[in-house]
């Protein structure tokens, strides 16, 4: 277990770590943590609760997840973890030459449309960790979720705003803007805007989840709702095949870690980014740190950032294409060669612009020892604005993340997965599960998992402070923006080593997190994102 004093509480919250011995669903959504721990209370384990609430955060928070989004998730089940990589995967008859034919000689991938498609791999995720590790069938993990799609449910403050913006930016796209028709009928069905407490009812949504449920996912890939979604593409100028559904699956993999100060850091290896976190850590580790609010901690956390994530977004794709061997970024040689490349000055990596993006993450953990790290995503927002006709299935954009440069390590080709931002985390400590932690929102996320971690292990937070603590954001070159509790003699002293600092007021932008972790007698402690409407349920 972390050594933290509960008591130390050294940034301003109005939530407390919360404690309990049967279970805890923490998740984005107050109605996704409840039918979480409906599961629980009908026999279902952390795996049935986890399940229960990500399919009922693609109807909650349609804004950042969907039936058409990907997943990844770490489990912790029999003392023992396992990964598992459900992201998408592009058309079989798609290509460099297609979309640049298609879309007028475009220097980068279209984001929004049917170009940027790939094969969703959530209800696939739902369906393998179900048969695998879950208590209870799909059909019942998949009632709460059904029910808040079929009879609605009141929008959030939070939530209700993102409806007309993602509104704005639809009408403004360019092409053919009859692709977002199904849109705009399944989400402002009214013509404006939904407004907060308004009621949002999603019954074609409903059905589709009431299919998936039954045949256990088959019915997605190689039912009926595959074929809508084929001629859909077809129709509106796609690049899918029958075969890119039927032929899915979501793979099974051995999650990647670090040792951090004699915690073991947990990631899910390329496609996914959680690499760049723990490149990140291995450079910090040959560093000691004396305080958090301390200039010269944050410079290193800042270049050591910069120095992962660019070598990362310069090599990782889809594991089959990559020629570095990941591995290598977790060596003590890098660490130590990286550290050394830190001076007193702020460095000018190569420069990268990453986009906005819209995920969910959720944690949860049973009176039984097991527990779930899982994060899904529509990518950007609501995704591509694409809703297949008559399902309610909003498909991701995870494709815009391709480029159309064929001597690009992430270059786009047929069948082929993409650089992928969500990551779901897990920490252990001599072999033993401490908990699932994850902090969503694109790449802020391999940032928020290191600031996380050093907030717990370095400073002693607990887990409540060390989501609540002020945080940073690497923007590109010595860009970095922090939030308005980040102390102003700090971001002065930074500004003259170099870094291009500023206060940004978008507290949305530096992700949304949930944490627990298990202590040494069983209890467990949950902590949850007090910068959305996140909300823990516990027995």
């Amino acid at each position: 277990m972390i050594n933290f004093d509960p008591a130390y509480l050294p940034y301003p919250s109005t939530r407390y770590p919360i404690y309990a011995r049967g279970g805890i669903v923490a998740s984005s959504s107050a109605q996704a943590s409840a039918a979480g721990l409906e599961a629980l209370r009908q026999g279902g384990n952390a795996i049935d609760a986890a399940v229960a609430a990500a399919a009922t955060l693609t109807v909650t928070e349609p804004c950042s997840n969907g039936i058409g989004g990907d997943a990844f998730a770490i489990v912790h089940y029999n003392g023992k973890l396992y990964g598992l990589n459900a992201s998408g995967k592009s058309p079989l008859n798609i290509s460099i030459e297609k979309v640049k034919g298609d879309f007028g000689n475009p220097e980068k991938m279209p984001q929004l449309g049917w170009a940027p498609v790939m094969v969703p791999g959530a209800p696939k995720a739902w369906a393998r960790l179900t048969e695998r590790f879950g208590n209870l069938p799909l059909t019942k993990s998949l009632e709460r979720a059904i029910h808040y799609a079929s009879e609605g449910y009141p929008l959030s403050a939070n939530l209700a705003p993102t409806f007309s913006g993602t509104a704005n930016r639809y009408k403004a796209a360019s092409g053919d803007k009859k692709i977002f028709d199904e849109w705009f009928k399944t989400f402002m069905p009214a013509g404006d805007g939904p407004k907060v407490g308004d009621m949002l009812i999603l019954k074609n949504h409903a059905e589709t989840l009431k299919a998936i449920a039954k045949s256990n996912a088959d019915e997605f890939y190689k039912g009926t709702l595959a074929d809508r979604m084929v001629e859909d593409s077809k129709e509106f100028g796609g690049y899918f095949c029958k075969e890119d559904f039927s032929s899915y699956d979501a793979e099974w993999v051995d999650p990647i870690s670090i040792n951090y100060r004699g915690y073991d850091v947990w990631e899910i290896p390329p496609n996914g980014q959680g690499i760049a976190a723990l490149a990140a850590l291995n450079i910090l580790r040959q560093f000691e740190f004396k305080a958090r609010e301390n200039p010269e901690t944050f410079h290193r956390q800042w270049e050591a950032m910069k120095l992962a994530f660019t070598d990362i977004m310069t090599h990782v794709t889809d594991p089959r294409f990559m020629k570095e061997d990941y591995m290598e970024w977790l060596s003590p040689e890098y660490g130590k060669k990286r550290a050394g490349e830190i001076g007193e000055r702020a460095c000018m990596p190569k420069p990268l612009n990453p986009p906005k993006s819209g995920t969910v993450y959720l944690a949860t953990a049973d009176g039984d020892g097991n527990m779930v790290s899982f994060i899904q995503s529509n990518y950007m927002g609501f995704g591509s604005g694409i809703v297949v006709r008559g399902t309610g299935i909003a498909l991701q954009n995870r494709g815009a993340d391709f480029s159309l440069n064929p001597a690009a390590a992430n270059t786009l080709a047929p069948g082929k997965k993409s650089y992928h931002t969500i990551i779901p985390g897990f920490l252990t400590k001599d072999g033993k599960a401490l908990g699932p932690f994850g902090v969503m929102g694109g790449y802020m996320q391999p940032q928020g998992h290191v600031q996380v971690m050093t907030n717990m292990i370095d400073f002693g937070l607990n887990p409540q402070q060390a989501l609540d603590a002020p945080r940073w954001q690497w923007i590109e070159g010595n860009r970095i923006n922090v939030e308005t509790g980040f102390r102003p003699e700090i971001s002065r002293a930074l500004a003259r080593k170099g870094h291009d600092v500023s206060v940004s007021l978008l507290t949305g932008s530096f992700g949304r997190g949930q944490c627990i972790l298990r202590m040494d007698n069983g209890v467990l402690i949950g902590a949850t994102e007090s910068r959305t409407d996140s909300n823990i349920a516990i027995i």
